[in-house]
């Protein structure tokens, strides 16, 4: 999948995450990630991150994911919404 265009999902609201996809140039994925819990969690929201984009096959992309202690499942359904809304 290829991301034409930038796009957004989600709030910032509690437990809840924004993320927003640009195209990347690099042809990489890049995440650049801000979390009340990166400390704990910041791997596992990363993990949850490049396994959706690869369910998706996506492998260009820059992700900015504000996140405010959001589930994965969450995280997963954000990730997916902007993605489909990029192409």
């Amino acid at each position: 999948m290829e991301i034409k265009k930038s796009a957004k999902a989600g709030t910032f609201e509690s437990n809840d995450i924004y993320v927003m996809v640009q195209p990347n140039d690099k042809r990489t994925i890049e995440i650049n990630l801000e979390s009340i819990v990166k400390k704990q969690f910041g791997k596992q929201i990363e993990k949850v991150i490049m396994d959706t984009l690869k369910e998706l096959g996506v492998k260009s992309v820059i992700i900015t994911a504000k996140d405010r202690g959001a589930l994965d499942y969450t995280i997963k359904s954000r990730i997916e919404t902007a993605i489909r809304r990029a192409l």
